[in-house]
């Protein structure tokens, strides 16, 4: 099976190097330093897998692969203005994308590229970072995938989406297949999107927070929050996210830090409108009120771009 990854950098790159290892065709989309490196030295990983190095094919012009087996999406949702254009030339007749995207939009987005036949989708749970071009650091020892159909029949785990799971197995990458992708895509966001318009908003790693009573109580308001408007959108989401969430945000280590706060701080550009933007809008087109993320979302949104000119 031929991937192709779209976004070599640290969870695109993580995921690609752990398939190539394993013998799968792999593909990536990059630019800059971290292509020519790639080009010039393999990619090498470091951390909890191993450190190993994979020489691979490597381009910045999506033409020059052409149609894969699988497409896996896995940049940063700002950059879906450069990176969506080049799905179509990987794009085949049986050509599957894969969005691993954080946030619910991105199978939306990717379907009006490439068809909503082509897409499935689900989130990516990896801690990795780019070292330096053409090295990737593996931060944390967790490495999952969940995926499904997005769109179609979501009754049962399709064909195709089995065929990816066994092709991802070998390669030390925990994968779940699923009937219905948006589940678990919510499920995250419920959880991530919280902790991570907290924890930027307030400039401090989630333990600092977590010591605070009012912190617990309005975190956990901005969880329920986000449940509401999966369960307006018509997804069965499991009943005891607050629990689940409180005990995730109980159990990492103090010193955690999400990465829109890890953007913010290297005066990056932050996915704030796919993780909280993107609820605010949705409560208000089902009727659910946010205003807890509806005033992290008015702190965050001036900082989407990056740093703000004084």
């Amino acid at each position: 099976m031929h991937f192709a990854i779209v976004g070599a950098g640290a969870v695109g790159g993580f995921c690609g190097a752990l398939l190539k290892r394993a013998g799968s065709d792999v593909s990536f989309i990059a630019r800059g330093e971290h292509l020519e490196a790639i080009r010039k030295n393999g990619l090498r990983v470091q951390g909890p897998v191993g450190e190993f190095t994979v020489e691979t094919t490597a381009e910045s012009d999506p033409k020059r692969i052409g149609p894969v087996d699988v497409v896996v999406l896995a940049v940063k949702t700002y950059d879906n203005r450069t990176a969506l254009p080049m799905l179509p030339s990987l794009v085949g007749p049986d050509t599957v994308v894969l969005t691993l995207q954080n946030g619910v939009d991105s199978a939306a987005e990717v379907a009006a590229v490439v068809g909503e036949t082509a897409t499935i989708a689900g989130p990516i749970y990896v801690s990795a970072a780019v070292e330096v071009p053409g090295v990737i650091r593996q931060t944390g020892t967790f490495r999952r995938i969940v995926f499904g159909e997005y769109f179609g029949d979501r009754t049962t785990v399709s064909e195709r989406v089995r065929a990816i799971e066994a092709a991802m197995e070998p390669a030390d990458i925990a994968t779940e297949a699923v009937p219905d992708a948006r589940v678990p895509l919510w499920e995250k966001l419920i959880h991530l999107a919280p902790f991570a318009a907290f924890t930027a908003a307030a400039r401090l790693p989630i333990g600092a927070l977590l010591e605070h009573s009012d912190f617990r109580e309005t975190f956990l308001q901005a969880v329920d929050e986000v449940e509401a408007v999966a369960r307006a959108s018509g997804v069965a989401v499991e009943s005891n996210a607050r629990v689940r969430v409180e005990q995730f945000a109980a159990s990492v280590p103090p010193t955690t830090r999400s990465s829109m706060l890890v953007d913010l701080s290297q005066g990056k550009r932050i996915e704030v409108e796919s993780l909280v933007g993107s609820v605010v809008r949705r409560g208000k087109k089902v009727g659910i009120p946010t205003p807890m993320m509806a005033a992290l979302y008015a702190v965050l949104k001036p900082h989407a771009a990056g740093p703000i000119a004084s």
